[in-house]
């Protein structure tokens, strides 16, 4: 469908992309990896004209279509919401005048015989067909079931898009694309602007799509749930893997490996040649092999290593000064701005060590809740307090008033850090993207995506007890993400966190409260769990709607007993969850006799065996994940089995 050959991009005397071919097929589902850099929303632009490479041809099949949603892009704001999403069918109009003008033509015709007479019967099939391809006769519940899927609500439909912010005008753009049904999606980071929610329409919708895709995107579980081949961007090179993201990550590691192996090989033997020219060059006698082993590095195709800087895993938040062990009451708190409420009559304790989650769908107030926490915010109704020595680190979206412009980043590092952690500044700033002379930069000239990443990394160094953290995650790539997940993991303070990015919240929450519908709903638990939750829950709210309206019909009675679909819906979930502990049971107990058989073993050694020990230490790491896994299912079960 779309063939890149041999594309080179060169700026001056730096190489982007190096002669790299690669096809994209019908209905392939492609995620586009690389460091922030590599060059792939640079793919993006050629791939849509947008850019020309140095060398090298894009070749695009004649029905191919395009829809392209990069990063950034300029909005509309002088119609509808509902209005401006129709701008999607523009096409389908044009069709539908022209199916009009044409059947009255042909009405009025007596000359049915005639060439033109069949010219016309053909042009009139041709823009039917083409109608119904566009969806033109579902235009109108295509519209509605888009815009609700990405999060709107019907009474938004009427809005002026200019009453929409930034991240509201994405979704309309990104309606607007998914509705005119292109022959292949280019998305650049699309799930930046969405909620969980949203997001996991969009996955259905990406999945069923009968058309290809191409993304970029730092959320692990989103390329896992819809891709299938992962395509990586790597010094100019790419490297192409038939696999989803997570399977790529292990089959990565294990190249990566070899290429190191290799590279420390070629390294080795540069260097005994260096040391052979150096030693004989002035020697007659070996003028012939001097120049045959100048001649051989000359010739020599180095091979490179993305340098990967592993120091940087270790790093981690300052442990937390002790507060009480109350962290924060919230007794029967709402807010609402004039008469727009947001929410009302949330009630919950904060104790120290726990770490939850706040998610929703946008403006259902979660932001509004960690500001009030803070004391940002002002609750219309109820009580907010905090516990005992309770010292708050906050990093929210917009972070300019709490750096100086004037200070570099180091500075910016360097001013508040205290210890040993001072001489590894440069390896946390390495970790969120500030590399080379991006240390020296002053904070003024900074993007937001930068000074975001600068504020992170400062909050990393201060010795807070509680953290409220607002979509911390926005603006990383994967790497930086795992750094501050691992840190947030091992932290041993207090943690609310608002975010929409499920992997960065696996195993960091166990707690989530959902704002939805003016209200807030606790689950206890991880983020999976209160998905899983959340989606049986869905299946009941839609039953109740279809649920006839005659009086003959059963009614729900306040007693809590459940319909025969909701029983029948929940013992489905108890039958996987005892069927996923189960499993994790058996896997434990072959875990068991194989370190139990290690340990027959190493009683009657007489010799130190190096693979042994290193098998032995692989199983013991094993068992602590599967009985971390087992732990989880077995809450999960417990939680189901007591509703």
């Amino acid at each position: 469908m779309i063939s890149l050959d041999n594309l080179t991009v060169s700026y001056g005397g730096w190489t982007l992309f190096d002669n790299i071919s690669f096809l994209i097929n019908e209905k392939d589902r492609i995620g586009l990896v690389g460091k922030n850099g590599a060059g792939k929303t640079t793919l993006l632009r050629i791939i849509t004209g947008e850019q020309q490479p140095t060398e090298g041809a894009v070749t695009i099949n004649g029905e191919c279509t395009i829809g392209y949603l990069p990063q950034q892009m300029r909005v509309a704001d002088t119609t509808t919401l509902k209005a401006e999403t129709e701008k999607a069918f523009d096409e389908v109009l044009r069709l539908e005048a022209e199916i009009e003008r044409l059947t009255a033509e042909i009405a009025t015709r007596t000359d049915y015989e005639s060439e033109q007479y069949e010219e016309l019967l053909h042009r009139l099939n041709e823009a039917q067909d083409r109608y119904h391809i566009l969806g033109g006769e579902t235009r109108e519940a295509d519209i509605e079931k888009t815009l609700l899927g990405l999060g709107f609500k019907r009474t938004d439909f009427s809005r002026a898009t200019s009453e929409f912010s930034g991240g509201w005008r994405m979704r309309i753009e990104l309606a607007k694309l998914l509705l005119r049904r292109p022959s292949i999606f280019l998305l650049d980071e699309p799930t930046n602007h969405l909620d969980i929610e949203s997001i996991q329409w969009l996955e259905e919708y990406l999945r069923n799509y009968n058309g290809a895709v191409l993304l970029i995107s730092h959320d692990r579980a989103f390329l896992d749930n819809v891709t299938t081949r992962t395509v990586e961007l790597s010094l100019g090179h790419i490297y192409d893997y038939k696999v989803p993201y997570s399977k790529f990550v292990e089959l990565r590691a294990e190249r990566r490996a070899q290429q190191m192996a290799a590279y420390e090989n070629q390294q080795r033997m540069i260097e005994k040649t260096e040391e052979f020219i150096e030693k004989f060059r002035y020697k007659p006698t070996k003028s012939n092999q001097v120049q045959s082993r100048i001649k051989q590095l000359e010739r020599l195709e180095r091979i490179e290593v993305e340098e990967e800087d592993l120091a940087t895993l270790n790093i981690k938040f300052p442990p937390a000064p002790r507060s009480g062990q109350i962290v924060a009451e919230v007794k029967e708190v709402g807010k609402a701005f004039g008469e727009k409420r947001i929410f009302s009559d949330f009630t919950f304790t904060l104790e120290r060590g726990q770490k939850i989650a706040l998610v929703g769908r946008n403006g259902e107030g979660k932001t509004t809740m960690a500001r009030m926490l803070i004391g940002e915010l002002e609750q219309t109704e109820g009580e907010i307090k905090l516990g005992a020595n309770v010292n708050i680190g906050y990093y929210a979206q917009n972070q300019d008033d709490l750096m100086d412009g004037e200070f570099t980043v180091f500075d910016t590092l360097d001013r508040v850090a205290v210890g040993d952690i001072r001489t590894r500044l440069r390896d946390i700033l390495g970790a969120f993207l500030f590399r080379g002379e991006d240390i020296d930069k002053k904070v003024k000239v900074l993007s937001g995506g930068e000074r975001s990443r600068l504020a992170m990394a400062r909050l990393m160094l201060e010795p807070y007890n509680l953290l409220v953290l607002d979509e911390p995650t926005n603006h990383m790539d994967m790497r930086s993400k795992d750094i501050l997940k691992r840190a947030l993991q091992k932290y041993d303070g207090t943690v609310v966190v608002v975010s929409h990015d499920r992997d960065f919240l696996d195993g960091i929450v166990d707690r989530v409260y959902e704002f939805r519908d003016g209200g807030v709903k606790e689950y206890l638990g991880g983020i999976y769990y209160f998905l899983e939750k959340r989606k049986v829950e869905s299946l009941q709210e839609i039953e109740r709607k279809e649920a006839p309206a005659a009086s003959a019909a059963p009614k729900e009675t306040s007693t809590g007993k459940l319909s025969y679909e909701q029983r029948k819906e929940q013992e489905k979930l108890l039958r996987k969850l005892r069927k996923a502990v189960e499993s994790i049971e058996a896997e434990l107990a072959e875990t068991e006799q194989k370190i139990a058989e290690y340990d027959e073993k190493f009683a009657s050694a007489t010799e130190y065996n190096e693979a042994d020990y290193a098998a032995y230490n692989d199983l013991k790491a094993q068992y602590d994940r599967q009985m971390h896994e087992w732990e989880k299912a077995s809450y999960e079960l417990e939680i189901t089995e007591n509703q």
